[in-house]
Formats: C-alpha cells, structure tokens, sequence
C-alpha cells in the first residue's frame, strides 16, 4: 500500500490532498494550521496538526513512498525539504517552490526535490497546454498525411468560395511539405467575380472535377469546409475520407480517420492558418493571401460570428500578404448581370416586418444571389433577407440576418431539408431545391406557373419556419411541396458564403 505525505497546507493543498485521498493507499497531511487541519477531517482526509519544519514532527511519521512538499511560502517549503531528504533519502520527492523564491531557492529545491512545481512554469504551461489542441491535432495531421500511399484529392464544398478555395491550397501545401502528392478539387463552378478574380490573381492550382470523373487518380480523400462526402459535394456518399478540416455545425454523423471541426472558429482558413505554424512552414504569398482573404469573407471582415483565433491567424498570415492582389480581388468591377439581380430583388422583394424575401426568377450566375441578399441587409429597418433564384431545375437561396433571435443554418433547414438540402451559420445560410417536374412542363406558360407556385412555397415555408419555434415541425405545405421537389442528393451545408 502507497503512503503518501504531504507537509504544509497552502493554496494547491486542499486540491492535491483531495486528488491523493481519492487514489488507492494511505495519505497523511501535516500541516500547522489548525483550521486546515479541521477542514481537512471533515472532508474524511487524515490530518495532523504539527509544524512541518520541525525535525521531530518528520522524525515522527513512518516512512512514506512519496512526499509533497505543499506550503504557500518557499522558505518554509525549503526547511520541510531539507528535513524530509534528510530524514528520507531514498523516498521520491514533490516539491511546491511557493511564491517568492529566488534564484539560490531555485537551485536548492533542484537539487534536493525529485520533481519541482514552479508556479511560474505551471501556469505558462496550462496556457500553453490550453493553446495546444490544434498542436496536438497538428501531431495527428502530420501522422496522418505519412500514412497516405500514393495521391490526396482535397476537395472543397461545390461552388466554392473563398474560404473553401484558400483552405484546399494550403493542405495541398502542407500535404507535399511532407512528400505527399496533392490537388485541390472542387466540382461545380467558380463563378462569382471576387472569387474568380481571387483565383486568377493569385495563379492558385485547382482541379475542376465532373461527377462521372473516375476517382482511381487518388488514393486517399481529404474533405475541407465541410465534412461529409456527397452532402454538398459531388462524391459518393460511401466514400472513405482520410481528412476532414471544417468549422461548421455538422449535421450527422462526420465519417473520416481524421477529422477536425473547429466551430468556434470563424473560418476554416484560420485552422489552416495554425497548421501551417504548427508544421513550421514558410508562407508561400499567394496561400497567406488566400487565407486572409477568406477569413475576411467568412467574418464579414471581422464583424461576423469571429473569434480570437481569426483576428491571431490574420496577424500571423499579413506580413506575407501581397496587399496590392488583395486589393484587386476585393474591388473587382460588378458584372451586368449580377447588377441586374439585385435591381430585381430590390423590385420584387416582400417584406414583412424586419425580413424581406425576394424572388429574382431566373438566373445563370448564382453567386449574385448573396449579394442581392447583402443589398436587401442595408435597406433600413430589415434584419433578414432572403433572395432566390431558378436555373434549369434548381432553385438556389440565399440569406442573410443580423437579427439577434434568428438562426438562419436552423431556419433554412427546418423549412427546406425536407425538399432539399440547407444550412449554413447563425447570420449567414443558403439552400438548393431540385424542382422536379419542371423538366417536363410543356410549354412557357406551364413552366412561368409551376415558377409562381414554388415561389409561393418557398415564401411561405420560410416565413413559417421563422415564426415557429425551434424543433417544431414545419408542415403546412408538405404535400404541395413534396409534390413540387425530389430528394436526389445534396447538401445539408448550404452555402459557405
């Protein structure tokens, strides 16, 4: 049976006597603070009242098998020392430097203790401990990446944006840093101007993937921004995933070997970011370009859903920024079109309250649909919006709120993923419906019909599920609507953007 033996009774006393009485053998506090003493009893845990720096109260006590040394003050600690491997010279020894020790008590405790507690040290390394999950998930990343043989396929959410865009390129780069061939993927379109000039700017390599591409190319399967295969990609939905890096709410079950969900950051970029620290990586431009860019896309410059780790990774990635591209891919020109779509929202929304719904009929660039939305965000006295559009046999929606009682990802899905696929953040969701019966209507007249009644659909589901509270069914136009769209495939992430 393990005897172990504290002397003194400061601060860390109580805890780590709490810790050692709940451990299997014997434990004896000794302590000359008669009120410790007395509370320590009442707590069940063996206690004696008697000055831990007298050499008959340490000649006294059996031999133990382990000594803590636990008093406040490091003058009293190093005389219970002295005595205790003096008395016991062979028995292992704690020893708590207390709060004033000099550099001389610095060496005497080394010398004479088994093992040294420095306050000093002990919380620089709880905050270091607290800080190191993502070097710890860095530890994994790496074992990880030297377990793949043969080619990793890094594949964003379809149509990606900024922050997905950014977050594929650097784990394509963390990936080759440690001899693993990569490419970053995506399937779908890059159509909206500041990505697409943020991709030409920069020369960023990525594949654009078709869904009959063969995936034999690749061995291996790293999912970014966001988490499930065939949710809001275009992969099998039976796919093995070696990697998942994400920062949204997931939605079921995250398959992967590894997989790290970082909600409370504002950007998957920012996790990439302390990757690549972690790896020890220089910071090619055009990465650290991409990634503070979209971390700035995913807060809305920092005003939306941030947390400290976006506003450190920015410090870290802008010394190797090339702010003059930067510049360019944040102000490039509006296209016709896109300003179209908004003069179209702006014409056609609904408004009720603080929220306003529009619809902008058809479209052939869906990225101007968040940008309608955003619009519709500045007119006053409207918190929410939500603007969507129709192309061949999708419907794709958009929303945006700065509304404090709205959760738009929760909305969206409690309106939509009946009828399709939803989701998105607190402040900022999408979703995409497949209209099914709108491929066989005959003529114009039938398809401009069938248009009205999903818009109507869609309107009143939407303004439904925004009064209905949370985990209520939203049921009023199931039949219509189940009618009206098919359930093939999609995604239960939304939009990104």
């Amino acid at each position: 049976m393990v005897f172990r033996l504290v002397l003194g009774c400061g601060t860390i006393c109580r805890k780590v006597a709490e810790q050692v009485a709940e451990r299997d053998g014997r434990v004896l506090v000794i302590t000359d603070d008669a009120s410790a003493v007395e509370t320590l009893r009442d707590e069940s845990v063996p206690a004696r009242h008697a000055d831990p720096t007298d050499p008959d109260t340490i000649a006294s006590v059996d031999r133990p098998d382990v000594i803590f040394v636990a008093g406040d003050r490091t003058d009293g600690n190093r005389t219970a020392l002295e005595l205790a491997r003096e008395q016991f010279p062979a028995v292992s020894i704690v020893a708590y430097l207390g709060g004033h020790a000099t550099a001389t008590d610095r060496s005497q405790f080394a010398e004479l203790a088994d093992h040294v507690v420095d306050p000093t040290e002990a919380i620089a390394d709880y905050a270091l401990e607290t800080a190191s999950a993502s070097a710890e998930a860095a530890i994994e990343l790496r074992a990880s990446l030297a377990g793949i043989d043969g080619r990793l396929a890094v594949v964003t959410h379809d149509n990606p944006d900024p922050d997905a865009l950014a977050s594929a390129v650097a784990l394509v780069d963390i990936a080759e840093s440690v001899g693993v061939d990569a490419d970053a993927c995506y399937f779908g379109d890059i159509s909206h101007q500041e990505n697409r000039a943020m991709v030409n700017l920069l020369d960023l390599d990525l594949q654009n993937m078709a869904p009959d591409d063969p995936l034999t190319d690749y061995s291996a399967f790293a999912l970014v921004d966001h988490s499930r295969p065939g949710v809001n990609d275009q992969l099998p939905a039976d796919l093995h995933v070696d990697i998942v890096i994400d920062h949204h709410p997931p939605r079921g079950p995250v398959p992967g070997d590894f997989v790290d969900l970082r909600q409370e950051a504002g950007a998957t970029s920012t996790v990439l970011t302390e990757y690549i620290e972690h790896f020890d990586l220089a910071f090619d431009p055009a990465t650290a370009t991409a990634l503070l860019y979209g971390i700035r896309v995913d807060t809305n410059d920092f005003t939306r859903e941030v947390s400290p780790a976006d506003f450190r990774a920015a410090s870290v990635l802008s010394p190797h920024v090339d702010t003059s591209l930067l510049r360019q891919i944040e102000q490039p020109s509006l296209e016709g079109e896109t300003l179209e779509t908004i003069a179209r929202a702006i014409k056609n929304r609904i408004e009720r309250g603080s929220v306003a719904v529009a619809s902008v009929n058809r479209i052939s660039n869906r990225d101007a649909l968040p940008q309608a939305a955003d619009q519709l965000l500045t007119m006053e006295g409207i918190e929410t919006t939500l603007v969507f559009g129709f192309d061949d046999e999708m419907v794709y929606l958009s929303a945006r709120s700065r509304a404090a009682d709205v959760d738009l990802g929760e909305t969206l899905r409690d309106a939509f993923d009946r009828i399709g696929s939803a989701g998105g953040h607190a402040d900022m969701a999408g979703a995409q419906l497949e209209i099914g019966i709108l491929g066989s209507a005959d003529d114009e007249e039938e398809v401009e019909s069938i248009v009205s009644i999903v818009e109507e659909v869609i309107i009143n589901r939407f303004f439904e599920a925004l009064e209905t509270r949370p985990g209520v069914p939203v049921g009023a136009y199931t039949q219509t609507s189940e009618w009206l769209f098919t359930q093939r495939g999609g995604s239960e992430d939304g939009e990104s953007a």
